[in-house]
């Protein structure tokens, strides 16, 4: 069988490409990595049918030794339509994601950011002290300049963790407006959201809070007159009205 060679350094070219574009963090470059892999491994799925030939179709005097082979063309066919789907649903994927959080990269889950900050704290907290507790041994005590550079260094890792914890406190909050989080922030929401000064999980200015959501009893909202106070429109007057013999007004009592 007959290979092309600028063929099969093509393909290995995209494959290699695609590959490393989709170890990124950004939506838009794993899109363009799934394309730029389907068309290498297209191409090395038509690298498989050999030399050219004749188009493999059935017709009479035909030379059935010259018609290329017609699997590796029917699975290319297979693997553009998958490659368009998947372009279509990353495509979707990374437009929503920017209209929920204004970017389209792929952030860490906020428990695997605790787990493995816990380790390496962990880690670093038995590394400063095992050092400290060497430097006190081998002085015969430890002096004010070791005290303070330990101290210091417990400081900035306790900083460290209440930032990661503020951080997985703001990503949990679910008081935003579910409507935006869903179909996307409109961008006079935006607007109204800077002037309020609103941000999301990562500190990026993001649309308005939700509104308080309930019945309305504005005519100009629900189009129907108000609803009537209680004890209008009924047989029974208010309680504790001067003219109730019930109530604790004294001016109506007979």
């Amino acid at each position: 069988m007959t290979v092309s060679l600028s063929l099969l350094v093509a393909a290995a070219v995209l494959n290699a490409v695609g590959a490393s574009l989709l170890l990124t963090r950004s939506l838009t470059r794993i899109l363009l990595g799934a394309v730029v892999l389907g068309n290498g491994v297209n191409l090395l799925v038509l690298a498989a049918t050999g030399s050219a030939g004749d188009a493999p179709l059935l017709y009479p005097h035909i030379i059935r030794n010259r018609v290329t082979d017609p699997l590796p063309q029917a699975i290319a066919l297979t693997a553009i339509v998958i490659t368009l789907a998947t372009t279509a649903f990353l495509l979707a994927m990374a437009y929503r994601s920017h209209q929920v959080t204004g970017s389209d990269e792929i952030s860490d889950d906020t428990e695997d950011r605790l787990v493995a900050l816990r380790a390496e704290f962990l880690d670093r907290r038995g590394e400063l002290r095992d050092r400290y507790r060497e430097a006190r041994a081998e002085d015969g005590g430890a002096d004010a300049e070791q005290r303070a550079r330990y101290r210091a260094a417990r400081r900035r890792l306790r900083r460290r963790v209440r930032e990661e914890r503020a951080y997985q406190a703001r990503a949990n909050d679910v008081s935003g407006n579910l409507w935006n989080d869903i179909l996307g922030a409109d961008p006079e929401d935006y607007r109204e959201g800077r002037e309020l000064g609103s941000t999301d999980a990562a500190g990026r200015p993001g649309p308005a809070p939700a509104r308080v959501a309930g019945p309305s009893n504005d005519p100009e909202e629900t189009g129907r007159e108000p609803d009537s106070l209680p004890g209008e429109d009924s047989c029974h007057p208010l309680p504790d009205q001067p003219d109730d013999p019930g109530g604790a007004g004294t001016e109506g009592t007979r």
